[in-house]
């Protein structure tokens, strides 16, 4: 896979160290067990994969990349380069502005552009419709379009499929920039609707076998449906995609459950069922199934307490956060200041969306068994700065040192 030049602020010798040595004795990626980090009176066990993906890779070389090859310039980014509140600081610190935040909000006006400025398309992408007014302004998105590959492979399934005359459900989060790109590509195809989880996808079943009144479906999904979706032939030949940093359980799930909907209402079976639905399965980004079978390995070593590092807007870091709930006390935090002593910690509830003050976190026990992971979008440079944070309240932190010198 291709090596990118990502800045060294963003990089960890430890990780680095780590992650290599794991690639060696793993060139197949079958083993799912977390790495030890044994510091006598502190255990961390790090997940088998987490942090900075391709996509994520790609598009902050060619940010920084831009940055320095156009002095003068002005440089905006259409909104948050990827889900990682320090990337993004350093980027406005180059003078990097946005043009909108996260969901789709104009923070400087499309009017105030020329043609002579540079627009860097994030690694979620974006709307057929927003590139096409930049190039009316101009200004040629595919110079600077980080575009995640991974997200594009989503894309070009998707148009496959529709030429193949089935309609698309997306699984995402309505919101999301991703979610919103990808359902603007497919439907310029064919007929598409979004769902956010499984009970939508049950809602949505419910107008295919008509349990549910056509009528009450434009209401129940307003705003995620394409123009002139009819609700009473649409859904007749189907095909699922999703937002690639979904949970791929969630995904598979929710696309078992309406394959198994078009084949009990239409009477088919494993050899026709590709007459109303389409296989979709390879959709899903490789970088978030590692991250979240690695979760799921590491959850099977005794632990105490797990650590998620990322940016509290990352869908695919609270999807690792969500693993970890299920079998732990989880604390989602966005940078190493937020534990803020070994009696207190400021986490993220990802359900209300507050930061969280939480005393005692740390059980009084030796060794303290912590398991750690990071989102897609997160540095391996503030991983090794949460496990330097830990250290220091053991007064270990010079072991950290003789393993990332080993």
């Amino acid at each position: 896979m291709k090596q990118f030049n990502v800045p060294n602020i963003y990089r960890s010798p430890l990780i680095t160290a780590i992650k290599n040595r794991r690639k060696q004795d793993d060139k197949l990626k079958k083993d799912f067990t977390p790495t030890l980090l044994d510091l006598g009176p502190l255990h961390i066990y790090l997940a088998r994969h987490f942090g900075f993906c391709y996509g994520v890779e790609n598009a902050i070389e060619i940010a920084f990349t831009t940055v320095d090859e156009n002095p003068g310039k002005r440089i905006f980014l259409l909104s948050e380069m990827i889900h990682n509140p320090q990337v993004n600081a350093d980027l406005q610190e180059r003078g990097i502005q946005f043009l909108q935040d996260t969901y789709g909000k104009q923070i400087i006006p499309f009017e105030e552009l020329t043609a002579d400025d540079i627009v860097l398309i994030p690694a979620f992408g974006t709307t057929l419709d927003i590139e096409e007014k930049l190039n009316k302004i101009g200004i040629h998105t595919e110079k600077y379009n980080t575009t995640c590959p991974f997200v594009e492979k989503v894309w070009n399934r998707s148009e496959q499929i529709a030429k193949k005359s089935y309609s698309i459900v997306v699984h995402g989060k309505p919101k999301h920039e991703e979610t919103r790109a990808t359902f603007s590509h497919a439907a310029s195809q064919t007929p598409t609707v979004i769902v956010n989880d499984m009970q939508e996808t049950i809602d949505l079943a419910k107008y295919i076998t008509g349990e549910k009144p056509a009528d009450e479906f434009y209401e129940a999904f307003k705003g995620r449906f394409s123009e002139g979706f009819d609700i009473t032939k649409d859904l007749q030949r189907i095909g699922v995609v999703n937002q690639t940093t979904q949970l791929a359980t969630d995904t598979q799930a929710i696309a078992e459950y309406l394959k198994k909907v078009m084949q009990e209402h239409y009477q088919l079976n494993e050899t026709n069922i590709g007459e109303r639905f389409a296989d979709t399965r390879d959709t899903l980004c490789y970088a978030t199934n590692d991250n979240q079978t690695a979760v799921t390995g590491m959850l099977s070593t005794p632990a105490d307490i797990a650590v998620v590092v990322g940016g509290y807007n990352s869908s695919n870091t609270t999807h690792l956060v969500e693993l970890c709930e299920e079998k732990l006390p989880t604390y989602f935090v966005n940078n190493d200041e937020k534990i803020l002593s070994p009696k207190e910690i400021l986490h993220y509830n990802f359900h209300t969306k507050q930061e969280i003050l939480s005393h005692d976190y740390l059980p009084a026990k030796e060794p303290l068994k912590v398991l750690i992971t990071s989102g897609a979008s997160c540095p391996d440079a503030l991983v090794e700065k949460v496990i330097r944070r830990l250290a220091g309240f053991y007064g270990v932190e010079s072991k950290v040192d003789e393993l990332a010198n080993n």
